[in-house]
């Protein structure tokens, strides 16, 4: 039988492990990142993968730098006959990239050249795509840059965010996946090289692409609200203070002011101009320090001193 060692570390590779197991394959060993401290309490939460693999038995390694030597030996000790990883999390080192029988593959959420990176789904949204998709690939040295094995396509509804599209491309790996592996093992595969110049990059998210920029039109500040939803969450400010916006909607506006001003106050929403005549009205926020709420409660409360006319994402942030 097949001896497999899967890495993995967030929600999305948990259904890819699933299906393997599901699959009958004999997982020998699961390998993730270290637990992590979270809230107030800094209390050590380990990753949704850990959690999967210790529900069935399956042995865990969390590596701090799996490219050191006495760290990536510890995963070679399972013997491997394959290397199957979904969102680890770290590069692999070429002595485990060529260790087993059948390589090292990825199961990677999109349709590669396109969007190689930590945040492919983020950015499948945020740049407006109608679909992404997902691929397997050998893995290399290069960042998500092999051969490719299969592909998928998935649409990207207008509608979607990144944690609805997410789980959408899970369930879309897991299924490749299964229909990939009988294939690759039996050998009837020929791997797909990438096409270098159609290669894009979607790098992590850093904290200053979460600010909305109001010059953008309104469809892009649309699209960045919900590829940031639900995390990390798109932010604005307001006379120095942050406010996360969770959720917002295009409305149609006449371009009579300035982007980022307060057009309107509406029970259900905040209309704010941008770019163009397509205004955004936020629908659900957090002003800081405070919880998540919709915009109507915000008004009636700390936001009853708000008014049309005041600017939106100007200042320097104070808190």
């Amino acid at each position: 039988m097949t001896n497999i060692v899967f890495m993995g570390t967030p929600d999305f590779a948990v259904p890819i492990l699933r299906q393997l197991l599901h699959d009958g394959y004999r997982v020998a060993a699961v390998v993730t990142q270290p637990d992590k401290p979270k809230g107030r309490k800094r209390e050590l939460i380990p990753p949704p993968v850990k959690v999967e693999a210790e529900h069935h038995g399956i042995p865990v390694l969390q590596p701090t730098k799996i490219r050191e030597p006495e760290q990536y030996e510890q995963v070679l000790a399972f013997a491997p006959d394959l290397i199957v990883t979904a969102a680890f999390g770290q590069i692999l080192p070429k002595a485990l990239l060529d260790a087993p029988k059948y390589g090292c593959i990825n199961v990677h959420a999109s349709l590669l050249p396109e969007l190689r990176g930590g945040a492919p789904i983020h950015y499948a949204i945020w740049q407006g795509k109608t679909k992404t998709g997902v691929t397997i690939m050998y893995m290399v040295e290069r960042l998500d840059a092999g051969d490719m094995l299969a592909q998928v396509e998935v649409p990207i509804a207008e509608t979607d965010t990144v944690g609805t599209l997410h789980d959408k491309l899970s369930a879309a790996g897991a299924k490749l996946l299964s229909e990939t592996l009988p294939l690759l093992l039996e050998g009837k595969i020929t791997p797909v090289p990438q096409d270098e110049e159609k290669a894009t990059y979607a790098p992590n998210i850093r904290r200053e692409q979460e600010r909305i920029d109001w010059t953008q039109p309104g469809e892009a500040i649309y699209n960045h609200i919900r590829a940031f939803h639900p995390w990390p969450v798109t932010y604005t400010t307001q006379d120095g203070h942050i406010w996360k916006v969770w959720w917002g909607e295009k409305v149609p506006a006449p371009r009579l002011a300035p982007p980022g001003t307060i057009l309107a106050l509406e029970e259900n929403g905040i209309v704010v101009a941008t770019g163009n005549e397509t205004a955004i009205r936020i629908t659900e926020l957090q002003p800081a320090g405070k919880k998540r709420m919709a915009a109507g409660e915000f008004l009636r409360g700390a936001g009853s001193r708000l008014a049309v006319g005041m600017k939106l994402g100007e200042d320097h942030e104070r808190t």
